[in-house]
């Protein structure tokens, strides 16, 4: 039962790639693919959930289920309406520039539906997990809750600021934003241990650390926090001045503000 249930969700979210790829081609843009990364968690919660009908925990099944189709439809929904209408998003365009299909089909679509599946094997292997839901599930469900609200509300401040003619050049920095330059950097990754927290309930399970620390990784180190730091220090003048007194992740209170000189550059905008 575990292989099917592995293979499963791994058949779904090769298929939903496949369909992204095709949608991509005809929209004439990538970027497509962001919003099928939350489709994904959802996806593959639900056909290891299907699959698996009849064993593991009740309560943890539940719980897991409930928790990724949330998340995951939530964030697709975001994700889509930030990105209607907008072209090409710049790292796509850069990434592909040059290169066929094939290789975006390869390197972009393949690849994030291997990232997705080790990312959710926890909440596959939690499907099948036999024994009692105890304390850990329920600090799981206390740390992915903080996180969906650190996502959620961090994502809905964003929004509403960039969406104000008023706040046209300016750094993004009320809020969550306040306390973390990636609010939603960090309700992901307290939400992909939480998934596991949930699901762990044996020690069988251990191999599964592997995608939430993959997705740490990502988050902290990869194409996340780190990245997006890099890029808007490049591009926005007054960055390091947020950075300097903001915290890179873990929400902290912010540090006093540097004194600005007169010749201080205008503010940049918070991506």
């Amino acid at each position: 039962m575990t292989a099917l249930t592995l293979l499963a969700a791994a058949a779904a979210l090769l298929i939903l790639q496949g369909v992204t790829f095709v949608v991509a081609l005809k929209a004439g843009k990538h970027s497509v693919v962001d919003t099928a990364w939350g489709i994904g968690i959802a996806l593959a919660a639900l056909a290891a959930f299907l699959v698996s009908l009849g064993h593991g925990d009740t309560t943890r099944r539940a719980l897991l289920l409930a928790a990724s189709v949330l998340w995951g439809l939530r964030l697709a929904a975001y994700v889509g309406r930030r990105n209607h209408g907008k072209p090409e998003d710049p790292r796509y365009a850069d990434m592909l520039r040059g290169r066929t299909n094939l290789y975006a089909l390869r390197m972009v679509y393949l690849l994030q539906a291997a990232i997705l599946w080790l990312a959710t094997v926890p909440v596959q292997l939690g499907m099948l997990e036999r024994s009692p839901a105890g304390p850990l599930v329920v600090i799981g469900a206390v740390l992915f809750v903080v996180g969906f609200a650190f996502e959620s509300i961090g994502d809905w401040q964003l929004a509403r600021f960039k969406a104000d003619p008023a706040h046209q050049g300016q750094i993004m920095d009320r809020g969550l934003w306040r306390y973390t330059r990636h609010p939603n950097y960090f309700g992901d990754f307290c939400m992909w241990w939480g998934l596991f927290a949930i699901s762990f309930g044996s020690w069988r399970e251990l191999p599964a650390l592997a995608g939430p620390l993959l997705m740490t990784f990502i988050l902290t180190r990869g194409t996340g926090a780190r990245m997006t730091d890099r890029r808007m220090t490049a591009s926005r003048p007054q960055y390091a001045e947020y950075v300097a007194r903001t915290s890179g992740f873990i929400p902290l209170p912010p540090k006093r503000a540097p004194k600005r000189s007169a010749a201080a550059a205008a503010p940049g905008e918070r991506a």
